[in-house]
C-alpha cells in the first residue's frame, strides 16, 4: 500500500509565499515522476508542475517564474515553493506520483488527499 501525504497549504495574501510538501511512503520500488496538480472550484484538475527522478521539470505556463518544484529522492518527497501568489492560484493542490511498487512491473498513478491553498486579494 502506498500513501502520499501533503502538507503546507493555507491562507496567504496576494504576493505572498507558501511551500507545499508531499511525502510518499509504503512498498515503493521506484518513483519515476512526482508532481503537483490543482483544482479550483468549478474547474477541471490541471497540471501545475512535475519533476522526474532525473530532475527534469515541467511547469504550467501561468506558474513559470513564480513556482519551483524540487524533490528529495532519498526521502520520496516532493516540494512546491510558491512565490508571488495570486488570487487565481486559489485551489486544492494535489500531489501525484507515478511509481512502481515492489513485486509489480508497471507504473501506476497515486494521489494525495489534497491541500487547500487560498490567496486573498
Amino acid at each position: 500500500q502506498v500513501q502520499l501525504v501533503e502538507s503546507g497549504g493555507g491562507l496567504v495574501q496576494s504576493g505572498g509565499s507558501l511551500k507545499l510538501s508531499c511525502a510518499a511512503s509504503g512498498s515503493i520500488f521506484r518513483i519515476y515522476v512526482m508532481g503537483w496538480y490543482r483544482q479550483a472550484q468549478g474547474k477541471q484538475r490541471e497540471l501545475v508542475a512535475l519533476i522526474t527522478d532525473g530532475g527534469i521539470t515541467n511547469y504550467a505556463d501561468d506558474v513559470k517564474g513564480r513556482f519551483t518544484i524540487s524533490r528529495d529522492n532519498a526521502q520520496n518527497t516532493v516540494y512546491l515553493q510558491m512565490n508571488s501568489l495570486k488570487p487565481e492560484d486559489t485551489a486544492v493542490y494535489y500531489c501525484n506520483a507515478k511509481l512502481r511498487t515492489h513485486g509489480h512491473g508497471s507504473y501506476s498513478d497515486y494521489w494525495g488527499q489534497g491541500t487547500q491553498v487560498t490567496v486573498s486579494s
